[in-house]
């Protein structure tokens, strides 16, 4: 239906005017470069939304067995996580010795306490209480992180959907060894197969990012702790072990060994 609003324009509808005020340096007079500093983790956060967004539909798309759809929104995401890694690109044109002068204003806030990104991984199959204990730290987060508890997340629902089609009959390791093996051995499977090349690709894009984010962290403040009081590049490296989808990564060793 058509919007019927004679006066919309550009701006009114993306709401360019209220955007563009909600960058506000700290630094008085503002460093050359802290407006560049916003400009990125706004963006990242934005990119972040539509991330959940797709995510939430893709975990109804499995539940449905609309895989075409399903690889559609796959597909979405991962050029979105390419453009993330991109943005880093950006960021480090800003050198160590620009940051520091800004830096200091950003204390207590930090890149930690992104409740957005730690939504995105518990969507992607983190486990809540992961995230409980930071709760004291973070406690606007734990009305959220309950809110999260109870929803769906892709791992879940990717296994549903092998259950569904009679792949598997549980979630247990041998029987997903099994049914993955099946997939990848009989053509009929090869819509699944498909769908599990697609899921451990947006599992190694989101490894790709966290390295990146780790170099560009050590780039700037060395081994420095975090704003936030995070133990910084020591805490960021520990999360490069983070995978999702343990079972696609297992399933290489015996694809490539005849099992």
């Amino acid at each position: 239906m058509p919007n019927g609003d004679k006066d919309l324009t550009y701006s009114s509808y993306l709401k360019v005017k209220e955007l563009l005020s909600l960058q506000k340096p700290l630094t008085n007079p503002p460093a050359h470069d802290e407006l560049l500093f916003i400009v990125i983790h706004q963006v990242y956060e934005l990119w972040f939304k539509l991330i959940l967004f797709e995510l939430r539909s893709l975990i109804v798309s499995l539940e449905k067995d609309h895989l075409i759809e399903s690889f559609h929104i796959l597909k979405r995401v991962s050029e979105v996580l390419k453009v993330l890694v991109q943005q880093l690109d950006i960021l480090e044109t800003m050198t160590p010795t620009d940051f520091n002068k800004f830096r200091s204003n950003l204390n207590p806030a930090s890149g930690f306490q992104s409740i957005q990104f730690r939504e995105l991984e518990i969507i992607s199959g983190a486990s809540v209480e992961d995230y409980k204990k930071f709760a004291a730290l973070e406690p606007e987060w734990l009305p959220k992180l309950e809110e999260l508890k109870g929803g769906g997340n892709l791992p879940d629902a990717f296994k549903k959907l092998l259950i569904k089609r009679k792949v598997i009959q549980s979630t247990s390791q041998d029987h997903m060894r099994e049914g993955l093996l099946t997939v990848y051995n009989q053509p009929q499977h090869r819509d699944l197969q498909s769908l599990c090349e697609s899921l451990i690709q947006y599992d190694e894009q989101l490894s790709l990012w966290r390295f990146r984010h780790v170099q560009m962290v050590e780039r700037m403040i060395g081994m420095k702790k975090g704003t936030g009081g995070s133990l910084g590049v020591s805490y960021l490296a520990q999360t490069l072990s983070k995978r999702f989808f343990p079972e696609l990564w297992d399933l290489r060793t015996h694809l490539s060994s005849g099992y």
